[in-house]
């Protein structure tokens, strides 16, 4: 299945997803260039939603830019295997080794506004994350490490107690999105 048919397969659960999917699939018409980075106004991310085999615990990254601990997840940066993207991202953002997708579906869509910062010390603008997101399964006891460079932290984190860890009021709104598919899916 190619990545366009992944995002036109998504059934949205509510209706910030329908209306994001719709204005997705549109700017996937308009932009040659959504899948890389360079694309300045819109781009695809891709992100695992990363729980443990009992589902009690997802794994969190604190991001450094972000200052919150958030999902791992990266730019697509050209490549249409958007699962492979989110299992790469969280492999080098965690050091797990071990993930296995719950299912080859996206869990979640989302268009996401990123503020400008600064990056590697180049200032990058304001935009927006065309964000599609996996649930995978880790294992909770692998060894996990930070990745400096764009973590401080690496942590299992209580499902329960996302709303205590995530400092982002948008962003508890797609974990709690997302909890809310997991006790719904016969897993």
């Amino acid at each position: 299945m190619s990545w366009i048919d992944s995002i036109e397969e998504f059934v949205p659960s509510n209706e910030q997803e329908r209306k994001d999917k719709e204005i997705i699939l549109k700017y996937i018409n308009v932009f040659d260039d959504i899948l890389k980075r360079e694309n300045e106004i819109i781009h695809i991310t891709s992100s695992g939603f990363v729980i443990n085999k009992n589902k009690d615990k997802v794994l969190m990254v604190h991001h450094n830019i972000f200052n919150s601990w958030s999902l791992t997840g990266g730019h697509a940066d050209g490549e249409e295997n958007l699962l492979g993207v989110a299992i790469s991202e969280i492999k080098e953002e965690t050091g797990v080794k071990n993930i296995i997708p719950i299912t080859n579906k996206i869990i979640s869509l989302d268009i996401l506004p990123v503020l400008g910062h600064f990056r590697k010390g180049k200032y990058v603008s304001l935009h927006l994350h065309a964000s599609v997101v996996y649930l995978v399964q880790a294992d909770e006891n692998e060894k996990v490490i930070i990745k400096p460079d764009e973590n401080s932290a690496v942590k299992w984190i209580p499902i329960s107690e996302i709303d205590i860890y995530s400092n982002e009021s948008h962003m508890k709104k797609i974990y709690y999105k997302i909890i809310s598919k997991i006790e719904k899916l016969p897993i």
